[in-house]
């Protein structure tokens, strides 16, 4: 999913109205959003952690000192990790990884909800995808079967089983 896909979806399960034009720049094409107000912001989480605050939805990117800190570990995970990889040892490591770290968790910082979620299912939905359409219709990982953010949770195991 591109970057400004992402955005205009997270900007609908935000309730925002539509009106923000994203560009991209460079090679690696880094969502650009020009704002009415001010210079324009680079980069998806940059961006995304905009729209969060544009919503007064601050809580989705933490509570506590410790949640924001997690929060911007896994945005940063989002862009450096889950980003620019596509072969399939690279994902499937990728998803080992996150399969141990949710073992013990419902969301990535633990119980609450955060734009770490979201971001990371994005990212990684494209590689779901993908193996969806070679599994048979009914056995689709419960992380997908919800289309709105609000269901979206984590289903680790599902996860990780249903790519390898």
């Amino acid at each position: 999913m591109a970057a400004a896909a992402e955005l205009s979806l997270l900007e609908k399960s935000l309730g925002l109205s539509k009106g923000n034009k994203y560009s991209a720049q460079g090679e690696r094409q880094i969502p650009v959003l020009q704002t009415n107000n001010g210079p324009s912001l680079t980069g998806l989480t940059t961006i995304a952690a905009h729209l969060v605050k544009q919503a007064n939805k601050e809580y989705l990117l933490g509570s506590t000192a410790e949640e924001k800190a997690i929060v911007q570990q896994w945005l940063e995970y989002r862009v450096t990790q889950v980003d620019g990889h596509s072969s399939k040892n690279d994902i499937r490591t990728l998803l080992k990884d996150l399969n141990s770290y949710l073992e013990d968790k419902v969301y990535l910082t633990g119980y609450n909800f955060t734009l770490a979620d979201i971001l990371l299912y994005y990212g990684l939905h494209r590689f779901i995808i993908r193996k969806l359409k070679h599994t048979e219709v009914g056995n689709e990982p419960n992380i997908i079967q919800g289309t709105e953010i609000k269901e979206l949770r984590f289903k680790h195991k599902c996860l990780a089983q249903t790519y390898l």
